[in-house]
């Protein structure tokens, strides 16, 4: 699975979160305004850029981005090696992830976030012969909420969980909420910046061939981030400091776009996080 952004989609959110005009940018670069626009737009120039001086102005690290724009990926991981975690993608023209994680004894399963289509979820429930006791919500942009009217049909007992304020006190995620999913325990972190309501799920109490997952929603992609501006750029930036990079370095990171990846890759490979 490819990147969600290429180097180009890196510099355009972090100049837009920034505020700086693409003729500044360009400038920087050393580009014309219609090669930068390209780079922006491809990820790819017919001319090096000015990493260094970019990355300066944008607050990003540039060797980080410069390794971005030659190709890196993280680690390549089949997911179906751990037995109680799935990667389901969907896409309508844009591809959106939703993960389903269950305990192998009980059968008991909590899906996060629902992506454009309920079938192959539904798919991957009586494939496993599962029974779907939550639903969480990273936050509301429609991609990851397209399906929910559907799979609240066809399991209208499920637990909805959200991080909105807007939403029934009941399906709300609290300060210190947890719940125990068979041997599986599930807690919440404020992941606000992207999105107001946005929350990553972390699961532990895995068995040894799996670490712990977070799923991120868009807070955070491999390589990248979710697009803010102005203050909400940096609130993104210090919930994915303090909210995730504190999880051990060896976390999986699922996120709502792209490949899955770690903690300690995008300590490493991030341009965001110099």
């Amino acid at each position: 699975m490819s990147l969600e952004d290429h180097a180009g989609d890196v510099l355009a959110k972090a100049r837009g979160g920034w505020g700086v005009s693409a003729e500044e940018a360009a400038r920087l670069a050393g580009l014309s305004l219609g090669d930068y626009a390209g780079l922006e737009g491809t990820g790819e120039c017919s001319r090096r850029p000015d990493w260094a001086a970019l990355a300066a102005r944008l607050g990003l690290d540039a060797a980080k981005l410069e390794r971005v724009a030659h190709g890196w990926l993280p680690e390549s991981r089949d997911l179906t090696r751990w037995r109680e975690l799935r990667q389901i993608a969907t896409n309508e023209g844009m591809a959106v992830n939703c993960y389903l994680v269950w305990d192998e004894a009980t059968r008991e399963a909590a899906l996060f976030d629902t992506g454009w289509d309920a079938r192959p979820v539904f798919e991957e429930i009586a494939r496993h012969s599962l029974g779907l006791k939550h639903l969480f919500i990273t936050h509301g942009h429609s991609d990851h909420v397209a399906a929910l009217r559907e799979i609240r049909e066809r399991f209208p007992r499920v637990k909805l969980h959200c991080g909105s304020a807007q939403a029934p006190v009941d399906q709300r995620n609290r300060p210190n909420d947890f719940l125990h999913l068979g041997s599986l325990r599930i807690t919440h972190r404020l992941t606000p910046g992207h999105a107001e309501d946005g929350a990553t799920y972390v699961v532990g109490n895995w068995p040894d061939d799996a670490p712990h997952v977070a799923i991120v929603g868009d807070a955070l992609f491999a390589g990248s981030m979710g697009r803010a501006a102005g203050a909400t750029f940096e609130t993104a930036r210090r919930a994915i400091r303090e909210q995730i990079f504190s999880l051990p370095t060896e976390t999986l990171i699922c996120p709502g776009h792209g490949p899955v990846t770690t903690v300690g890759e995008e300590q490493a490979n991030n341009p965001f996080f110099p």
